[in-house]
């Protein structure tokens, strides 16, 4: 059996990490205004396997350590679907949310402690039109589309980190909340959409994700999605349900649509973004992008 599915000792590759990689963070440069906007970012976030997998956690860190060390993090999950706009807990070392199931019990003890992040609670509210109200969750943690990746991209959680939920799933409305959000980036705030490229999981078989193979629908659906993003067809890219692959590659689509958060954060949301990660896992797309 795949050790992502099954491991001897779970979370043995994030140990060996903390120990023989992290420490490389210490000296990461922080963001200075001369080093221009900070990047918006869309993630394949994964769960408690990322942390059994020594390749992505290699590539999620080798991520961060390439951009500067942002003043601090606005997250969207695909995990936290809700209206009114709403952002989590401000408060240093808010308990996470543990928002999986089947796992070893260690994930379900793991911390991240970050700073408190009232600061950008301030900042996300007064970016927002009167018609879209920010609340504030005073007792919800970071779910694990927030947790997960940051733990590694951030392994110290010395970086404010705060969430803000997925109002809805229409691309245009979530274009705007971004576009909303971009002049944060000025500010050293790091944006990112967390979700997957691909998110069949109903359709795959426990022997398909223990050898990795890649379905037909999840390779066609990445395919045409790197298609539409190297072209700027945003249109394309929110005319979704027309994709190949549909309605396989996403049941339901709160893995994909955080995606327009990052392209609405874009400078320019039709410019080809840089693709960072664009392989699979368990048979799912992993392709993750970063925008200027």
């Amino acid at each position: 059996m795949n050790d992502l599915l099954n491991p001897s000792v779970p979370g043995a590759a994030f140990d060996a990490f903390m120990r023989d990689s992290a420490p490389q963070s210490r000296s990461r440069k922080e963001w200075t205004p001369e080093d221009g906007p900070m990047p918006a970012l869309y993630l394949g976030h994964g769960a408690p396997p990322v942390f059994d997998d020594a390749h992505w956690i290699g590539q999620l860190h080798a991520w961060a350590q390439a951009l500067p060390k942002p003043r601090a993090i606005l997250i969207v999950s695909a995990h936290w679907e809700r209206a009114p706009l709403s952002v989590s807990a401000t408060g240093a070392a808010t308990p996470l949310v543990y928002d999986f199931g089947g796992f070893a019990r260690r994930y379900y003890e793991m911390t991240y402690p970050t700073p408190d992040a009232g600061a950008l609670a301030v900042r996300v509210a007064a970016a927002m039109p009167d018609t879209e109200p920010l609340h504030e969750h005073r007792r919800r943690g970071l779910d694990h589309g927030a947790w997960v990746p940051l733990k590694v991209m951030y392994p110290y959680a010395d970086v404010p980190a705060l969430q803000l939920s997925m109002p809805t799933h229409d691309p245009d409305r979530l274009l705007r909340i971004g576009e909303r959000l971009r002049p944060l980036r000025d500010e050293g705030v790091l944006i990112i959409g967390s979700g997957f490229m691909t998110h069949g999981l109903p359709f795959l078989t426990r022997d398909m994700m223990a050898g990795n193979a890649v379905p037909g629908w999840s390779a066609d659906f990445d395919a045409w999605a790197a298609d539409a993003l190297a072209r700027g067809a945003v249109d394309t890219l929110a005319d979704v349900a027309k994709a190949p692959g549909m309605p396989y590659a996403h049941p339901t689509v709160e893995h994909y649509t955080p995606l327009f958060i990052t392209l609405g954060a874009a400078t320019d949301p039709t410019a080809a973004p840089k693709t960072v990660i664009d392989d699979f896992q368990l048979g799912l797309a992993k392709r993750s992008i970063q925008v200027a």
